[in-house]
């Protein structure tokens, strides 16, 4: 089977990606399937019995099994997005049922096939943790392309400026991107480089290449629509406006 790993950092872009990539009918279904946070969801939607957790071995493998079948959803390919934080997890996890390999990517390649890597980077860190910690405080990550509500993790509260949370935010997340950046190297892996920036201000040219990357029919993204709006307002410019000012920081 084909496979392809997004790998990317949160408010990036990677749900629009996902999307669109789902939609094609042809790449598979991608999503945050390894999340440390999320594996009982998953496992419950999944129908992965958590019954006994001490055996972990156990409970990976099924998972996995299941989790490929689902990031593949009918179609010969799979898809996963990964965020940086969840790597170490993941090739932990695997490291039990493939054990011996040398490499992070020689565990993702013994479980996922040979994955195309696709990373995905926002260039404006600062309007990123901006949209983060937005979401963080609201509760509200996404909404549906006509305005509706689409994910909220959390009844949360008005977004309140905070210098602090902001320079903690784009600190983790500068960070993030940069372990990519060596995570990468290290591997010896050549990404298929793509940035939030691109993705939303063409779609379907950005599918276009990424089915290209994947050896798919890259005509099929001229019907693509993407299925999210920006949540970013004229409120989310100001803090990123103020935040530069008071940082003496300037637009990447």
């Amino acid at each position: 089977m084909a496979s392809y790993i997004i790998g990317s950092t949160p408010r990036s872009g990677s749900t629009l990606l996902c999307d669109l990539l789902t939609d094609t009918g042809m790449a598979g279904r991608p999503n945050s399937y390894f999340r440390r946070e999320d594996y009982c969801w998953w496992a419950e939607q999944l129908s992965v019995s958590t019954a006994d957790w001490r055996n972990e071995h156990e409970f990976d493998q099924s998972y996995l099994t299941a989790v490929l079948q689902q990031g593949a959803a009918g179609t010969p390919v799979f898809g996963l997005r990964l965020m940086w934080e969840s790597v170490a997890d993941l090739s932990k996890r695997l490291d039990t049922l493939y054990p011996n390999l040398g490499s992070d990517n020689a565990r993702f390649q013994a479980a996922f096939g040979t994955p195309v890597y696709l990373h995905l980077s926002r260039e404006d860190k600062v309007a990123q943790a901006v949209s983060r910690l937005r979401a963080e405080q609201s509760g509200l990550w996404h909404v549906n392309s006509d305005g509706t509500e689409r994910e909220r993790l959390k009844t949360g509260h008005d977004p309140v400026y905070d210098a602090d949370d902001l320079s903690r935010l784009l600190t983790e997340l500068e960070e993030h991107d940069e372990c990519w950046n060596r995570w990468f190297d290290e591997q010896e892996i050549e990404p298929v480089k793509i940035t939030c920036e691109g993705l939303v201000a063409d779609p379907q040219a950005t599918l276009a290449a990424v089915l290209s990357a994947l050896g798919l029919d890259p005509a099929v993204a001229e019907a693509a629509e993407p299925r999210t709006a920006k949540l970013a307002n004229r409120e989310s410019c100001e803090w990123a406006t103020r935040f530069r000012t008071e940082q003496h920081t300037t637009p990447t």
